[in-house]
């Protein structure tokens, strides 16, 4: 079964937060896998990512994922962090190293103690372990019996890039730093934004011949404007994509450049499942629209589930 899933950021004004909170009932109710909530660096969203968690956590059955970074963190930070998730309910995260903060560089000291995604993953299973060592469960058709079994496991996704780290030497390199971290115990892979299906496709391919056996879910987002495209390419450093731009630029308003996103990512969806894409993860720019098109032109939305 082809899964999908969604990505939020925390709202940064009370405008915003209504949009978003507008918008969640209806991605919720298409049957996500899990929806994950982005979060700043040195904490700059940790109480709006949190809220936005809780909500998830707390109104529907949907798993919410937590993304957390290596940026300015301690060891005891980070363990303080990890926990207050835990403790809120949350058993998913997104691992990342994460970025400079503006106007720091990489020569600077900015990462804390972590120094690495890989690290981080190590440290989340370590926090998880020592707060649930074990679980004590029913045994079916003895009242009364007890058997104990691990703790509750994690589910720790790491990022992935099929056109390479902009700070990437190599493709080699890339793809040892992907196997270093599910030998640190990430069990996903969520891939950054990409244009073109084969770059996902021959990215896997490269992985999973270098011994990568986690998922690797390919992330994709409806461009439906010029602006956002390069906005996009600014924040990823990724290749413009010559023909979308051209068509987007040509397109005469704005429900014509909403139609030729649209068709651009329902094409690009559709590739990747036919390639063998396990499932989709949509960047939602905190709207539901677009990204619920996407999948209804992918065929994966279920309308019955949609409008339960």
């Amino acid at each position: 079964m082809t899964t999908f899933s969604f990505e939020l950021y925390p709202p940064r004004s009370a405008g915003a937060e209504s949009a978003l909170y507008l918008a969640l009932p209806h991605l919720v109710a298409a049957g996500p896998e899990f929806i994950s909530v982005t979060y700043g660096a040195n904490g700059s969203s940790r109480e709006p990512s949190l809220s936005v968690l809780g909500r998830i956590l707390e109104g529907t059955s949907v798993q919410a994922m937590a993304h957390l970074t290596c940026v300015g963190s301690s060891y005891s930070e980070a363990s303080q962090l990890i926990r207050q998730f835990l403790d809120a309910g949350i058993t998913s995260f997104l691992a990342l190293r994460g970025d400079p903060p503006v106007g720091a560089s990489e020569a600077d000291s900015f990462l804390g103690d972590l120094g690495s995604a890989g690290e981080l993953v190590q440290l989340i299973h370590r926090v998880q372990a020592e707060r649930e060592q074990f679980a004590v469960h029913e045994v079916p058709g003895f009242p009364g019996a007890k058997r104990i079994s691990r703790g509750r496991k994690v589910t720790i996704a790491v990022a992935a890039f099929p056109n390479g780290h902009p700070r990437s030497r190599s493709v080699s390199q890339d793809l040892d730093t992907l196997l270093a971290k599910e030998a640190a115990g990430a069990n996903l892979a969520i891939t950054q934004l990409f244009f073109h299906a084969d770059h996902y496709l021959g990215f896997v391919e490269q992985a999973r011949a270098a011994g990568v056996t986690m998922r690797i879910l390919p992330g994709i987002m409806p461009v439906l404007s010029v602006q956002r495209l390069a906005r996009i390419l600014e924040l990823t450093e990724e290749a413009t994509p010559v023909d979308l731009e051209r068509r987007l630029s040509a397109a005469t308003d704005e429900a014509d450049q909403w139609r030729i996103g649209i068709d651009h990512a329902v094409s690009l969806g559709s590739e990747l499942i036919s390639g063998g894409a396990t499932g989709l993860h949509l960047y939602t720019f905190n709207q539901h629209e677009p990204v619920l098109a996407v999948l209804r032109g992918a065929g994966l939305l279920d309308r019955e589930k949609e409008h339960a």
